[in-house]
């Protein structure tokens, strides 16, 4: 497991319907690894968390808007699934102008499940190799990239890195990746 100290992530989410495990494992294990997580959503009020988009999970507290935060103090960004949160962050303004940031900026990007439909909303899968949940391939060929059936597809084209997921059943894959690469620089 890498050293994460000193990392800064951004978790970016809706207040209601991501994946209760895309969100609480990931921040989770990075967060033991020693980064500090920033969980960011809409509003303040808590996450309500969904298992498989139907049943409630936990609540989540929330650290920061995402109207509020500045995407140049971060070093990655990471964008949970969960069809509802996925849907609502693809037409928030201030979530498409923090994905791009961190993509013309350089800075890498993990997106799993239905997160990457924020990226294909904003054009940032464009030329990218990637993965997510089945049901988004239409939508990630259509946008310009190339859509795997993989674990894990890690992607440094276009300019910024770009790791993907397809759900759940990968999150440890997920987790190393973004630890691998954090610990990197």
């Amino acid at each position: 497991m890498a050293e994460l100290m000193g990392k800064r992530i951004l978790t970016i989410v809706s207040n209601r319907g991501v994946e209760q495990d895309e969100l609480v494992g990931p921040a989770g294990a990075l967060r033991a690894a020693g980064a500090d997580v920033t969980i960011c959503a809409p509003s303040t009020a808590p996450v309500e968390t969904l298992v498989h988009d139907w049943d409630r999970g936990t609540t989540v507290s929330v650290d920061a808007k995402l109207a509020e935060v500045s995407a140049d103090d971060y070093d990655l960004l990471l964008i949970p699934g969960g069809t509802l949160n996925a849907d609502a962050l693809r037409l928030d303004p201030n979530a498409q102008a923090i994905a791009t940031q961190f993509a013309s900026s350089g800075r890498p990007i993990a997106a799993i499940c239905h997160g990457p439909w924020l990226l294909v909303e904003t054009g940032l899968v464009r030329g990218k190799q990637l993965t997510s949940y089945a049901s988004l391939r239409t939508d990630v060929t259509n946008a310009g990239g190339t859509w795997h059936d993989s674990e894990l597809v890690r992607c440094d084209h276009e300019g910024f890195v770009l790791f993907t997921s397809r759900g759940p059943q990968d999150l440890d894959a997920f987790t190393e990746g973004i630890q691998g690469e954090l610990g990197r620089s």
